[in-house]
């Protein structure tokens, strides 16, 4: 695969959203660009997210089968930088202002939308997993131009797309050899653990 390839994939690309989630009294946040909708009846709203099986919220989700999928704004690149640059295996507790929802999952208190999910499917996709999440409960927030992947590439800090870039170097090695083994036996046991 070149790299003009990825480029052309990045045509694909969601907006970059805030993810929350919490199992067994952890509680942990992080960034991804690969939240999409997933019903096409408007009355059964779900969602679909990729989480890396490195990232610590991965389990989280696994074992709660609950998130949030939060829609940011452009202008909440700080949010992006403390979610998105450190990890949650580092922190003692999430530091950002969250509120309950209905299903216990931390949902911010500041961004366009959060959609709180129970995950009702999952699928091994080799370095991550595909959760499907039927949506039980959506707040509204302070609305503003919703940050793409395109808009945080061209518009983020000098000194922080030179961390991004290592870190997306690093993620992409360490995660090539998992994505090219899928376990298609694997099946999501449900939650085994509250929020």
């Amino acid at each position: 695969m070149t790299d003009s390839v990825y480029t052309l994939l990045r045509n694909l690309t969601s907006p970059v959203v805030a993810i929350t989630t919490s199992a067994g009294g952890r509680r942990n946040g992080f960034i991804v660009n690969s939240a999409q909708r997933a019903s096409l009846v408007p009355t059964i709203p779900r969602l679909s997210i990729y989480v890396s099986k490195t990232n610590f919220s991965h389990d989280l989700i696994y074992k709660s089968g609950v998130f949030g999928l939060h829609l940011l704004r452009n202008d909440q690149f700080g949010l992006i930088y403390h979610l998105g640059f450190q990890s949650g295996r580092k922190l003692h507790k999430m530091t950002i202002e969250t509120t309950d929802g209905v299903t216990g999952c931390p949902l911010l208190v500041d961004s366009i939308a959060a959609f709180e999910c129970k995950v009702v499917n999952a699928m091994d996709t080799g370095a991550s997993t595909f959760f499907l999440g039927e949506v039980v409960n959506v707040v509204e927030g302070k609305p503003g131009p919703v940050m793409s992947s395109e808009y945080f590439r061209e518009n983020m800090d000098p000194e922080r797309r030179v961390q991004y870039e290592m870190n997306l170097r690093a993620a992409q090695t360490q995660l090539e050899e998992m994505t090219r083994t899928i376990d298609r036996t694997k099946l999501w046991p449900g939650p085994t653990a509250s929020p």
